[in-house]
């Protein structure tokens, strides 16, 4: 059976990410289930949670879907192709859905309209001692009253408004909160289960995404740390390389209607994540 998802299955959701490995917590869940623009479908046999999906509408712009999650004793039996078509019929008066694919679950969404349009992949570590000092004074922490600033430009970067989404991170964790001092660049992060995701990282250049990054990780030394990062971003993953993160696994954007490339892609160095985009 495939129902609306409510707030009081978000414990059988959490039980399906630990299952697959994924790092979600429960205030991750509830940025799609609290949310008037978002949703989510549940698959349940004999009373029992199979399978999940989630979705959050970014206004008028185009809807995400994430939290494809099928218990791994019930993959290959149908389940991921019927909670594709019940998120799909949710959204149906939507004009674009975008996801971003992991390797597992790739195969699945072309069936239903969707085509591949960039990649990402996730760089992670622990943070080393040290490395991350403190940085000059071109970088600061972000204060609440920086936030309508940088939901503007975010909007532009993003190609949607997420400010609700932003909002829900800095209350999270302001301390992984950080701003350009001229505005030209921000990054958000938040708690997760197995390590700290970082993202977004929005930046004019290359040198202020590793003044942010520098000073949202000095002082983190031992702290596990992802970010999901553009693969064609060469430079930018070779610094992180040196940095100690080692990339792991893929990520494909995909879309289903719509036009492509939403928002200023080139400022884009890390995204909030495959859930969010």
């Amino acid at each position: 059976m495939i129902r609306p998802m409510t707030v009081s299955d978000i414990p059988e959701g959490l039980r399906l990410c630990r299952l697959s490995g994924w790092n979600q917590l429960e205030e991750d869940w509830r940025a799609f289930l609290d949310s008037p623009d978002g949703g989510g479908r549940i698959a349940e046999r004999d009373a029992r949670a199979v399978g999940t999906v989630a979705y959050l509408r970014y206004g008028e712009r185009f809807s995400w879907l994430s939290m494809m999650l099928v218990d791994p004793e019930e993959r290959r039996s149908g389940i991921g192709s019927r909670l594709m078509e019940a998120a799909l019929d949710a959204l149906a008066g939507e004009k674009c859905v975008m996801l971003d694919a992991t390797p597992l679950g790739q195969p699945l969404y072309p069936r239903f309209g969707f085509t591949g349009e960039c990649e990402f992949v996730r760089a992670k570590t622990i943070v080393v001692p040290d490395f991350f000092g403190r940085a000059a004074d071109e970088v600061r922490p972000m204060g609440t009253r920086d936030l309508k600033d940088v939901f503007a430009r975010d909007h532009e970067v993003f190609g949607a408004d997420r400010s609700a989404l932003l909002t829900s991170f800095y209350q999270r964790a302001p301390e992984l909160a950080w701003i350009a001092a001229d505005g030209n660049g921000y990054c958000f992060g938040r708690p997760g289960h197995l390590y700290f995701q970082i993202g977004p990282v929005v930046a004019e250049d290359e040198a202020t995404a590793r003044e942010l990054i520098g000073r949202c990780l000095a002082g983190r030394a031992g702290c596990k740390v992802a970010m999901d990062v553009p693969r064609s971003a060469g430079q930018w993953r070779t610094w992180l390389s040196t940095a100690g993160f080692t990339i792991e696994r893929p990520f494909l954007r995909m879309r289903r209607g719509g036009r492509e490339s939403a928002g200023l892609r080139a400022m884009q160095f890390g995204i909030a994540g495959p859930e969010f985009g």
